[in-house]
């Protein structure tokens, strides 16, 4: 439900006009571009119910074209220029990636960021006061907090010498997330080892890259792989037999939404 009220303050002040008004005026399209699995999941459903509770239903006084990428990154800018395409009134979107390709693809179509862990690090806003251009919405202002994480872990494991770090390279957010793990790390004398995964096949990769590092801790970027939540999931019992002896730590604010 989250997901759903934080969006609608913006997604209203975006479209202009309240439900009351729609009788005067066309019914608003939104495309909604969404980097996880097809279909709606739990958080679609509230955003729906939400819009229901302030008088928008739809199919009646609001469209919404649902687009998903399924954790494609090669998928980002064909489905923003179908949005376009679509004449949409606004674009909501769920995270540094999607909102990067929308920006892209319009100056002129309202983008509002259902979620970015640093809109302003990405290049996607000029400040958080006056983000300028055609994007709002919201920031978890996460990045920093994998440094602090990692302080956290030596605070609780003083003796630990080596850490390796998981993530995604294709999310544009990992950067900051993996230079903040780097300043950490060096601040604290940890010796790090990042291993990059972006799909099935590369995540077995690292792993098997990672397997002489068993007895180091692991520290999963997780906030870089929510549109491969599931990925993770589904490997959990790969990457415990790969490091069965490590302590793996999810470094991450978010939980499945499907």
């Amino acid at each position: 439900m989250l997901f759903a009220l934080g969006l609608f303050g913006a997604l209203l002040f975006a479209l202009g006009f309240p439900a009351h008004a729609q009788q005067l005026v066309k019914a608003p399209k939104l495309g909604c571009y969404m980097l996880g699995a097809a279909g709606l999941g739990t958080r679609e459903e509230a955003f729906r119910q939400g819009l229901k509770d302030l008088g928008y239903v739809e199919g009646q006084n609001i469209f919404i074209e649902w687009r998903f990428a399924a954790g494609q990154a090669d998928q980002d800018k064909t489905i923003v220029d179908e949005l376009v395409r679509l004449n949409v009134d606004i674009i909501v979107t769920d995270g540094n990636r999607s909102t990067s390709a929308a920006k892209n693809a319009t100056r002129t179509i309202p983008i509002v960021m259902a979620v970015s862990g640093d809109p302003l690090g990405a290049g996607l806003v000029k400040t958080l006061a006056r983000p300028g251009g055609n994007i709002t919405g919201l920031t978890l202002l996460s990045p920093e907090l994998s440094g602090k994480r990692l302080e956290i872990l030596k605070e609780t494991m003083p003796k630990i010498s080596h850490v390796a770090v998981l993530f995604n390279p294709s999310n544009p957010g990992a950067t900051l997330y993996l230079n903040e793990v780097q300043v950490a790390a060096k601040s604290l004398g940890l010796q790090l080892q990042t291993l990059k995964a972006s799909s099935p096949t590369e995540l077995a990769s690292a792993l098997d890259l990672g397997r002489p590092l068993r007895f180091w801790y692991m520290l999963i970027e997780s906030n870089t792989y929510r549109p491969m939540f599931k990925i993770l999931v589904a490997h959990v019992s790969r990457i415990l037999g790969a490091f069965s002896i490590w302590n793996i730590c999810l470094s991450s604010v978010f939980r499945s939404a499907r």
